[in-house]
């Protein structure tokens, strides 16, 4: 009888412990597009949280103090190299020091991050323009990774790894959910070169810089209002919109997160409108695709 009883409470505690140990793996990341990563290939293994929310900016944003609590029980921050990062990363990790840091931007070969081309239109008439739209912002690198397939498929891998090294038990799943991510990512690819195909060389009009590697993997030029971080002056935004009219140019794309009275100004100026391309939205992959159609569209 003592026997049954025992075994009944053995049972009891078990059953009790199972949704504890099921509980899943408290991770954080910066921005949302990569909440969109970590799911595919954590699934319901892990928990995500976001520190820079949806309509913020990682250039400025600063963490709440609730989530400098939530922070405590993470077990990973998945970086990704946002300037929100240089500022505040060895912060967050000094308050949790179980909490592995996993830069999920390492091994990506990035770009010079694209300025305003100084260049005149009238230059580009005369035939001048040797090397248009190519400028580097003072040697910065471009931090927007999560705006190219093809260097998501790095992220995606040195993620698989940060999780598989905080739960090597439920290394299998999160292989699965990785190989599985990679096959969608390469159909993205295929998809957005079938989408921009013979178009190389066409150009679109952004306030902020952040489809660099987008338009640099399909042979496309993104030309930035934005000038060092800042609104241009009226004579940089006077030539842009000489540019504008000059190529034909007829919208001007806009980040939400970011104020761009200078797109409304230029868009006013060549008879045109502003379109918001969002690159931190929550759907990724649907985002991404329906980015390309309006840039498409929008190409001279």
């Amino acid at each position: 009888m003592k026997r049954l009883i025992l075994a009944g409470l053995l049972i009891c505690c078990v059953l009790a412990a199972g949704p504890a140990l099921a509980e899943p793996m408290q991770v954080f990341v910066t921005i949302v597009p990569q909440k969109y990563f970590v799911d595919k290939i954590g699934g319901d293994l892990v928990e995500v949280s976001v520190m820079v929310p949806p309509g913020a900016s990682p250039h400025h944003y600063e963490p709440r103090p609730k989530q400098m609590v939530a922070l405590s029980k993470a077990r990973i921050y998945f970086g990704i190299g946002v300037e929100f990062e240089q500022v505040w990363l060895k912060r967050l990790a000094s308050t949790n020091d179980k909490m592995k840091i996993v830069h999920t931007e390492a091994g990506i070969r990035k770009i010079p991050m694209q300025a305003h081309d100084h260049d005149k239109a009238g230059d580009r008439k005369k035939g001048t323009d040797h090397d248009a739209g190519h400028d580097s912002d003072h040697g910065t690198l471009d931090p927007h990774v999560w705006t190219s397939p093809v260097r998501v498929q790095v992220i995606a891998r040195n993620i698989r790894d940060g999780l598989v090294g905080a739960d090597p038990a439920h290394k299998a799943e999160y292989d699965q959910r990785y190989y599985r991510f990679m096959k969608e990512l390469e159909a993205l690819d295929a998809e957005l070169r079938q989408t921009f195909q013979g178009r190389q060389g066409l150009r679109f009009m952004v306030f902020h810089p952040a489809w660099g590697y987008l338009a640099h993997d399909y042979g496309l030029e993104q030309v930035p209002v934005e000038i060092e971080g800042k609104e241009p002056k009226p004579s940089q935004l006077q030539a842009l919109i000489e540019r504008a009219r000059a190529e034909g140019i007829r919208v001007v794309f806009v980040q939400p997160q970011i104020s761009s009275k200078s797109a409304a100004t230029i868009a006013k100026a060549i008879g045109g409108e502003v379109v918001p391309a969002d690159p931190l939205a929550a759907d990724w992959g649907r985002n991404l695709m329906e980015q390309a159609a309006r840039f498409k569209a929008a190409l001279k």
